[in-house]
C-alpha cells in the first residue's frame, strides 16, 4: 500500500498494521530468514510485466526483494510482496544488508533549495536467437 510507510519507519509499524510497500515486505522476510540461520540479502532493482509484449516503461517505480543461500543451489531469490519466487521479470541492481545500503539514488546535492528528481526506466525483453 502505497504511502504507508517511509524508508525509515520500523518494523514494527508493517506488523501492527499490516500494511506497506515493498521494502518492508522485504525487510520483514530478511528478518524471518536471517532468524532461521538463512544467509540473507536485500535486493533493490525493477519488476518487469508479465505480459509478454517485450516492453515496458517504469516511472521511477523501483521494487524490492530478498535472496537467500542454500546448499546446492545457492541463492535464490523471493520476492513476498508478489508472493513469488524471483524469475526473469525481476531485474537486479544493487544487493546489500537492507535498503539503507541500496537506496535507488544516493549523493550530494549542491544548488538551490528546490529540486525536483525524476526517472523513468525501460524494460525491454529481448528473445533469445539461440
Amino acid at each position: 500500500m502505497p504511502g504507508a510507510t517511509a524508508v525509515d519507519s520500523p518494523i514494527e509499524q508493517i506488523l501492527e498494521t499490516r500494511e506497506g510497500v515493498c521494502q518492508d515486505y522485504a525487510h520483514v522476510m530478511a528478518s524471518i530468514l536471517r532468524g532461521w540461520g538463512v544467509p540473507t540479502r536485500y535486493v533493490s532493482g525493477y519488476l518487469g510485466s508479465d505480459r509478454g509484449d517485450g516492453e515496458e516503461v517504469t516511472a521511477g517505480e523501483s521494487h524490492a526483494w530478498v535472496e537467500g543461500w542454500f546448499p546446492g543451489p545457492g541463492w535464490i531469490g523471493f520476492d513476498p510482496t508478489n508472493d513469488v519466487q524471483c524469475d526473469e521479470r525481476h531485474v537486479r541492481v544493487a544487493v546489500g544488508r537492507d535498503y539503507a545500503d541500496v537506496p535507488p539514488t544516493r549523493g550530494v546535492f549542491h544548488g538551490s533549495a528546490e529540486s525536483m528528481l525524476s526517472t523513468e526506466v525501460r524494460i525491454v525483453r529481448e528473445t533469445s536467437s539461440r
